[in-house]
């Protein structure tokens, strides 16, 4: 009874923040408290000086607010976009097959004589076939593997850390609600600046240790998943 009570508690505190959201559309994810919006507060080291890319007794302005200035993110609080075209088709198949077929036959026509005293007593041929031994095997085995996935989306990211080889590490993310459904994409890994384009853009297969994240919260994410009763029968049976 005690396990039971147990169980039917935690269904219960389960529940209970899923009640909350019944006519409500979902919240969107605080901007202030994640990490992008920190490393957009810190400046970096001489910002001014990077910023006009002069020296005080210059006329000339090379900086990135220049005319022919380099525009592209280099430092923690610069924003770059990240193209993200996944269009990925593959399509493998295997079949094998193998078969084996072996048969020996042993005869003991003369064993010190045995066989004259045995072929008397046992019945048929007796010792002429002393041993007949007969196997065979087969196996096959066919499979298909076929994938298809296809993303067109652009993020804008965030440089939220420099590493000392020079290479940015980058993080961003994107909420659009839709009724009541939250559409969210999450992107994060390192890049290198000499890959980022002249229109401050990356394709998403230049990022190393890529992490991207496509999904949704919300009425119709809610419906698709199984209840938590079935996901811990799922968990549980061995059938």
């Amino acid at each position: 009874m005690r396990i039971s009570a147990a169980v039917v508690m935690a269904f219960a505190l389960g529940s209970c923040g899923r009640m909350e959201n019944v006519g409500k559309v979902p919240d969107f994810t605080p901007m202030d408290t994640t990490i992008e919006a920190q490393a957009m507060r810190q400046p970096g080291i001489d910002a001014d000086v990077a910023r006009l890319g002069r020296t005080p007794a210059s006329l000339w302005s090379s900086g990135r607010h220049s005319l022919l200035g380099d525009r592209r993110a280099e430092t923690p609080g610069d924003i770059l976009t990240v193209v993200i075209e996944i269009d990925e088709r593959a399509e493998i198949s295997n079949a094998s097959s193998r078969g084996r077929n072996a048969r020996q036959d042993m005869e003991a026509g003369s064993l010190l004589g045995l066989p004259e005293l045995i072929n008397p007593i046992l019945p048929g041929e007796g010792l002429a076939n002393g041993a007949d031994i007969d196997s065979s095997s087969s196996s096959s085995g066919n499979g298909t593997i076929r994938r298809n996935e296809t993303l067109e989306l652009k993020v804008a990211a965030t440089v939220i850390d420099v590493l000392e080889t020079g290479v940015l590490r980058i993080q961003g993310s994107q909420e659009v609600r839709v009724n009541f459904e939250i559409r969210e994409l999450f992107i994060t890994g390192y890049v290198r600046p000499e890959d980022i384009n002249r229109f401050n853009e990356i394709t998403y297969d230049k990022i190393a240790a890529a992490r991207i994240s496509y999904g949704g919260r919300g009425q119709i994410t809610d419906v698709q998943q199984p209840r938590y009763g079935q996901q811990i029968a799922d968990i549980i049976l061995p059938f």
